[in-house]
């Protein structure tokens, strides 16, 4: 399948899965969760029609920035995996979105260097050691004070554990977003994005079903 075919599909799928939910498929974003994936054939997605794209990692986001810059509309940028502070410096005159800060310092920095910029806190639901995010009691305190620095909080991101029912997570978060006041809800990736946007995804994060299947020394894609 061609990426622009591949576009065309996983749009058809979360059309039907917001019909289903009797949601409205416009209030869904698509974000093409790019990492390892080479700039021309994310240019081919975004030439189909996607206007967010999704980076992990700090080097190859700045890398590819420029390659894709002359594109009509230009990609809109978002941050997704876990951030070190001392990138915000270099990331923050092209990240148009930051969708994993899970913490004070962190959210600090990028109001310094971009004030008023859009984020969403990464919540950590199932509580597990090796993934990034709050833990779920913490989320409100960070989101007020997230705000209280100038930031727009635009919603919560997660991703739930491998091999359970993701639906469970998906609704958990969904609950927990309505209980701080950020309505948006970045979940779902390739394998589950129609679930998610049943439970009321509004971006949701897709690379294999739209790239193919990466290498198998990479990790798992978005």
């Amino acid at each position: 399948m061609s990426i622009a075919a591949a576009v065309t599909d996983v749009r058809t799928r979360i059309a039907a899965a917001a019909h289903r939910a009797g949601r409205d498929p416009s209030a869904v974003t698509l974000v093409a969760a790019t990492k390892t994936v080479p700039a021309d054939r994310i240019a081919e997605a975004v030439t189909a029609g996607v206007v967010d794209v999704g980076e992990n990692r700090a080097q190859e986001l700045l890398a590819k920035v420029p390659v894709l810059a002359a594109l009509t509309p230009a990609p809109r940028w978002h941050f997704l995996g876990r951030l070190q502070r001392n990138k915000v410096r270099a990331l923050a005159p092209v990240v148009s979105c930051w969708q994993s800060i899970d913490r004070l310092a962190l959210g600090e920095t990028v109001a310094h260097h971009a004030p008023g910029a859009q984020v969403f806190v990464e919540v950590n639901l199932a509580g597990e050691p090796q993934k990034a995010g709050c833990p779920p009691g913490e989320a409100a305190g960070l989101v007020d004070a997230l705000r209280d620095r100038g930031l727009v909080v635009a919603g919560l991101m997660a991703v739930p554990p491998v091999g359970d029912d993701p639906r469970r997570w998906f609704a958990r978060l969904r609950d927990l977003a309505a209980t701080v006041d950020a309505p948006e809800l970045s979940m779902g990736m390739s394998d589950d994005f129609e679930a998610a946007v049943e439970e009321g995804a509004t971006l949701v994060r897709v690379g294999r079903a739209l790239f193919g299947q990466r290498p198998r020394s990479q990790a798992p894609q978005q």
